[in-house]
This record gives structure tokens, sequence and C-alpha cells, in this order.
């Protein structure tokens, strides 16, 4: 359960850091993260942070698919992972 919670913590720390180093980039017009990574993210569990980065950094703010996608992907990966952990007891 340990692993867990600390996969947890870096997945989201991980959405919220490629948030902020998207927006950067995108404001100097350098290369940028694929929007399917950027979703990806979140599906691995890391929404919570991937939201914190979209709204603190107004990155991503005004396309439906982040506004819609970032939240559903989150759902999922959460019932992912208590379907894992009811499963397996963990």
């Amino acid at each position: 359960m340990k692993y867990l919670i600390v996969y947890l913590i870096l997945i989201n720390l991980v959405g919220f850091l490629t948030y902020r180093a998207d927006k950067k980039k995108s404001e100097k017009g350098k290369w940028r993260a694929k929007e399917t990574t950027l979703l990806f993210i979140s599906l691995l569990g890391g929404g919570i942070g991937s939201m914190f980065g979209m709204s603190i950094y107004r990155h991503k703010t005004k396309k439906m698919k982040f506004l819609l996608g970032v939240p559903i992907l989150t759902i999922v990966s959460i019932l992912i992972i208590w379907l894992f952990i009811s499963t397996f007891s963990l």
C-alpha cells in the first residue's frame, strides 16, 4: 500500500510539473508535450496534479478535450486503482 501512495504522489507531481513545463515552453514558442501525453498522465493516476497544473498555470483551460478529459480520466484511474486494491487486498 505504501508503494501505491508513493507512486500516486510521484505521478501527480509529474502531472503538475509537465503542465508547468508545457506552459513555459508554449510562452517561448519551444517544443511542447503532446496532448495525448498530458491526458495519459491523468489516466496513469496523475489527474489531481494535472488539474492543479491546469488551474495554477492556466494551461489548456480553454480546450474542451482537457476540461472534460482530465476529470474523466482521473475518475477512471481512481476506479481502476480502487478495483485493483479491492481485488488484491493491498
